[in-house]
């Protein structure tokens, strides 16, 4: 009985265009083509693998040579043509494996066998299967036959590498692109075949299966028959993903549900049993994350159809997406990308998803949960504010007090700082949560000083930004070019700590210009890099503190220096020396005297 069993994707191979699964607009493309009688004499099939390329060959071969064909094109399967081709003797349809056969010499014998007429049938067709493999010069070869060959002659050309294919080929060959087959039509062909096998199985099973083979046909039913194998005529859901080591929908559920409650340490015994099962982390974490997308599209009764997944399966995830928010969602989504993108380099992977569980843990307990899950984030309150005020006291002060920067709450405060002081205003005041005094202005700017590190991360990244105190009012009034420049250096001060930054400012040539009735302060730097740079970080922070200092109203515009404007540095060891021979006389005469080589 062994040697008599056939495997599903050789016994259930489509012989007619009707039972081709997934590839209704090219077999109706084809079947018109026969009828009108506009059959080409060079055919490209194209596509993912397992998706029936070369099946499609061999029916369009055996429905041109049919002597009976039915109404709608499709091969009798009685005549001899197509008895000749199904018992493997056929002399009018030729296949040619060019992985093996990839030399010049198998084309030329090609080139001699396309010289024969057919025997049987009107047309002589040659499938050449990964016809990608064939080597250049077998290409070139190839050519003038593919170009101009016999009338009776027809060539079916299959891959599944387009891009290794010559453009001189291409240009000859009507091209058609087979599409990855949906997870539905997988489904419903594997239904099909279990009745005829006998076998049970339920939906969610099939569409892990459908799932798995990632839209080939071929690969769905080898899994299908791998799945019986362990599994026998009834198939289980958990055997299934047992045998296909596949992640239950179960953790993806439960795990949202523990985010949901803010508990962590439900999410670390999941993950933890998980792994305990011999799963990938990083697959752990991708399903998450397609967990999560499947939820945001859940939301939306218009989009039922970009979910692949069963009838039972998408109620449940309408009514856990009905507990989310898209807020939440969209945040979650955001987690996960950046764990997936950073797990392989990280140096304890486990920790690293670990993290990411907890993040995503405090994402139902509100903003103030998400910064505080974020330790880059930095203090924008007094520390006494937060604890007597609400979230919302700020948002309900004026805009006048709200555009005054914010002191943050020292590190590290003497215990006698607070008695020494004068009577401290009231922490529930408006005033006390949003006017700073002098001193903790510059306490603020102070300790960022200290922190930042002089490198090009303080340049790149905006850990804090910069803020002068704001004047008593801003004027439209019109600005003098010796005022730009000196308060222009002073903007350059301010941003000391980023020393990259200050450079630019401070070596920046300026042109003041006025549009309508508003100064407009243009400032120049070296390269494009730089401009796009302070555009996309500190363009704005820069005009509001600039804005600040000279108390009027101001825009600034930044543009790189044209390249004949540019100043000459001196680069190469000779010619900073020829520099300093120029600028010095007595290193010229030195240099003269005893002969030296600056070069």
């Amino acid at each position: 009985m062994a040697s008599q069993y056939i495997v599903s994707a050789r016994k259930y191979r489509p012989d007619t265009f009707e039972s081709l699964v997934g590839q209704d607009t090219i077999a109706r493309t084809l079947k018109n083509s026969i009828v009108r009688g506009q059959l080409a004499h060079a055919y490209l099939f194209c596509g993912p693998r397992g998706v029936g390329k070369t099946t499609t060959a061999r029916i369009f071969a055996k429905a041109i040579n049919c002597s009976n064909p039915s109404a709608d094109m499709e091969p009798c399967g009685e005549c001899e043509s197509c008895k000749s081709f199904s018992e493997g003797r056929s002399y009018c349809i030729h296949e040619l494996d060019a992985a093996s056969n990839n030399g010049v010499e198998d084309i030329k014998a090609l080139m001699d066998q396309v010289r024969i007429p057919p025997q049987v049938g009107k047309y002589s067709v040659y499938i050449i299967d990964e016809v990608h493999m064939l080597s250049p010069q077998a290409f070139n070869a190839f050519l003038k036959t593919l170009e101009e060959p016999p009338a009776y002659a027809i060539f079916i050309l299959a891959t599944t590498e387009k891009h290794k294919i010559l453009p001189t080929i291409l240009s000859r060959c009507q091209t058609y692109d087979f599409n990855r087959i949906s997870v539905e039509d997988i489904v419903r062909q594997l239904r099909e075949i279990a009745g005829k096998e006998n076998v049970k199985i339920d939906d969610e099973s099939l569409h892990v299966i459908a799932s798995k083979a990632d839209g080939a046909m071929r690969d769905a039913l080898t899994i299908f028959d791998q799945t019986v194998a362990f599994c026998g005529t009834t198939v289980d859901y958990k055997d299934v993903l047992k045998n296909l080591n596949v992640l239950d929908y179960e953790y993806s559920f439960n795990l949202t549900d523990a985010f949901l409650a803010g508990d962590y340490s439900r999410a670390f015994l999941i993950f933890d049993e998980v792994l305990s099962k011999g799963f990938n982390a990083l697959h752990f974490i991708a399903a998450l994350s397609s967990h999560f997308r499947d939820l945001l599209v859940s939301r939306s009764a218009g989009l039922d159809a970009l979910l692949e997944l069963p009838a039972s399966l998408k109620e449940r995830y309408r009514e856990q997406a009905s507990r989310c928010s898209v807020k939440f969602l969209y945040d979650a989504l955001g987690i996960t990308s950046v764990c997936e993108s950073g797990y392989k380099a990280s140096v304890n992977p486990r920790l690293h998803i670990e993290f990411a569980l907890m993040r995503l843990s405090q994402l139902s307990s509100g903003p103030a949960a998400v910064s505080a899950a974020q330790p880059s984030a930095p203090a924008t309150q007094p520390a006494t504010a937060s604890v007597s005020q609400p979230a919302t006291a700020t948002r309900t002060a004026s805009p006048a007090a709200s555009s005054a920067p914010q002191p943050s709450a020292p590190a590290v405060q003497p215990a006698a700082s607070s008695a020494s002081s004068p009577a401290a205003p009231d922490s529930s005041s408006p005033a006390a949560l949003t006017t700073p005094s002098p001193e903790a202005g510059r306490t603020r700017r102070t300790r960022t000083a200290k922190a930042d590190v002089l490198s090009v991360k303080s340049l790149t990244e905006d850990k804090e930004k910069v803020e002068v105190e704001a004047p008593a009012q801003i004027s439209d009034r019109r600005l003098s070019e010796q005022e730009v420049k000196e308060k222009w250096q002073e903007l350059a001060t301010l941003y000391v700590s980023k020393p990259r930054l200050a450079n630019a400012i401070a070596s920046s040539q300026l042109c003041l210009t006025e549009e309508e009735g508003v100064s407009v302060v243009t400032f120049s730097v070296f390269n494009q890099a730089q401009l796009i740079w302070i555009q996309e970080r500190c363009l704005h922070e820069l005009e509001g503190n600039f804005q600040r200092l000279t108390s009027s109203t101001v825009r600034l515009r930044v543009e790189v220096i044209p390249e004949e404007e540019k100043p000459q540095v001196a680069y190469m060891p000779s010619e900073k020396a020829k520099d300093l021979m120029e600028k010095n006389a007595e290193v010229k005469n030195l240099v003269t005297d005893f002969g030296l080589d600056v070069k």
